[in-house]
């Protein structure tokens, strides 16, 4: 991961942008699930928890073995 993502290297204000645009948000929210999405990622942005173990958590559920 690139350390410019990190929490010790953004402000909340960045987080919540980085989280924007990944997700590809329009700002036009019908409920199409992109709000759910960043829901998922609020830990982030309030520098809870890196966006990476998020990610790695959400990902685990489909794995298997």
């Amino acid at each position: 991961m690139d350390d410019r993502y990190l929490i010790r290297n953004t402000t909340r204000e960045e987080r919540e942008a980085i989280v924007r645009e990944s997700l590809g948000e329009c700002g036009n929210c019908d409920g199409c699930g992109i709000a759910r999405m960043a829901d998922m990622y609020e830990d982030y942005i309030n520098g809870k928890k890196e966006i990476a173990d998020i990610t790695r958590e959400y990902n685990a559920h489909f794995t298997r073995g």
